[in-house]
């Protein structure tokens, strides 16, 4: 088995022009995530998470850096090979049930469709394929009903099994959770467990959900476009199946990015008084960062 990661995310910026004003959505985003990594991605309204994620999906390009996803450069793709790459590759789970599932058909139907557009098998095929993505998000007694007499819930698993239906390496979630209660918001984020369980689909999370820490063992925190900071587990590599533990204890690591740059959270730089300018100095394991006396002019 390959050791390269499954998707690695280097030096991304993504600059949008709004009238005669530049955006920066990302700026410099790094990132690696393995095969079969189940990770959530948070961060404020406006710090890039969504841009990243259509960016993984190849609906958009970065303006400057390299993405790609079991060594294929998603950059260099044409328009017609970035659409096989979605039907082939990708998986996607939007927050807004419009976006997810067509109201005019069936659960078993709209998870059959992706099936028949990407000729995965006859009428029959698919059928047996959606019953058995039906069966795995818990929805047995409504393959045969219509969107909108699902609760919220429902219709999340039904998007996940929709999402699941061309056999992604990637599944991809927009705000899963973002319209739905707490109970049913944890029961989502456990049923992406059991398909990462099942399956093995590396699984990308978007959320602003404050659960998820507890339910995954990898947090990426972006703010202000780039990746700030990651919490881990520290009891190991748990899957996010059962109920979240608030009693695990969690690691905070600071990222260090391609160029070596180093993100310091604000409240510890106000703690010890540094402003725009610090020394430096490394001792055994340990790399010390001193306020510096350091006046300009």
């Amino acid at each position: 088995m390959s050791s390269e990661p499954h998707i690695v995310c280097n030096d991304i910026f993504k600059i949008y022009k709004v009238a005669d004003l530049e955006v920066v959505a990302l700026r410099g985003l790094d990132l690696a995530i393995d095969k079969g990594e189940v990770v959530a991605v948070v961060g404020a309204s406006g710090s890039g998470k969504t841009t990243f994620l259509n960016i993984l999906a190849g609906y958009d390009k970065p303006s400057a850096g390299g993405v790609s996803v079991s060594g294929r450069d998603l950059v260099q793709f044409s328009e017609k090979e970035a659409e096989q790459y979605r039907r082939s590759e990708i998986g996607f789970v939007w927050q807004q049930t419009s976006r997810n599932l067509f109201p005019y058909l069936t659960v078993l139907e709209n998870i059959q469709l992706p099936m028949r557009l990407n000729n995965l098998g006859d009428k029959k095929t698919t059928e047996l394929k959606a019953a058995e993505l039906i069966e795995l998000v818990g929805l047995q007694e409504k393959s045969n009903q219509m969107p909108e007499s699902l609760s919220g819930g429902e219709q999340q698993r039904t998007a996940i099994a929709v999402g699941l239906a061309n056999q992604p390496s990637i599944l991809l979630a927009d705000e899963p959770t973002g319209e739905l209660d707490d109970q049913t918001a944890s029961d989502i984020l456990d049923l992406f467990g059991k398909v990462n369980k099942d399956l093995r689909t590396t699984i990308v999370i978007v959320t602003h959900d404050p659960q998820i820490a507890y339910k995954v063992r990898r947090v990426i925190l972006i703010q202000d476009g780039k990746t700030s900071k990651e919490i881990l587990r520290k009891d190991g590599y748990q899957r996010i199946t059962g109920a979240a533990s608030t009693s695990d204890q969690l690691e905070e690591y600071t990222v260090i990015d391609s160029n070596g740059r180093l993100q310091i959270p604000t409240d510890m730089l106000e703690d010890i008084g540094i402003t725009n300018k610090a020394k430096l100095e490394s001792s055994g394991d340990f790399l010390k960062i001193h306020r510096s006396n350091y006046k300009n002019g």
